[in-house]
């Protein structure tokens, strides 16, 4: 989740872009399609780094690091977009993400979570680094396989979705279709 939200987001669409035909849908998805490409590569050239480069540990397949990775990047790119709606500027959009980064480091299992009261260890569950890290984990240090993460890209896959559609619905306060 330390990918950053697109630049103005979709916080205020052109205007010559909300005269056009296109659906709500078709915005959205047109944004996350146009940063996801970018995000795709970028989160891609991260994983290679840290496993070639950097020689992390890596007891599992790549090609899983790069779906987990890619699953975080779209969740993190959906969850951006949809909290620029939300901002009336990009200084707006800037304060937001210390909101949401520090509490997924907290709660992602960088820090034990077994030290911390029950009540505030639930929240890990609503956090979907949490899913990410603990996916990333099984792959590259118990080299396991899809088994043992396909809760968790089932999860992410979910929060991406979820977000997107939230995307559509807070797109709204701009245009009633």
């Amino acid at each position: 989740f330390f990918f950053p939200p697109p630049p103005g987001g979709m916080g205020a669409p052109p205007k010559r872009l909300l005269a056009t035909p296109l659906r709500r849908f078709e915005i959205v998805a047109g944004y996350i399609i146009g940063f996801g490409l970018f995000t795709t590569l970028q989160a891609s050239l991260i994983a290679w780094f840290a496993v070639d480069i950097l020689d992390m540990m890596m007891e599992g397949s790549f090609l899983y690091v790069l779906l987990i990775t890619f699953l975080l990047a779209m969740t993190a790119l959906t969850l951006g977009t949809l909290l620029s709606a939300f901002a009336n500027n990009e200084l707006q959009m800037m304060q937001f993400i210390p909101l949401v980064v520090v509490p997924q480091i907290f709660f992602s299992g960088l820090f034990n979570l077994d030290t911390m009261a029950e009540w505030l260890r639930s929240l890990s569950v609503v956090m979907p680094l949490t899913y990410g890290a603990d996916a990333l984990r099984e792959i590259m240090i118990r080299g396991n396989g899809w088994n043992e993460i396909a809760k968790d890209v089932y999860v992410l896959l979910g929060f991406a979705v979820l977000f997107m559609i939230l995307n559509v619905v807070a797109l709204k306060k701009y245009r009633k279709l």
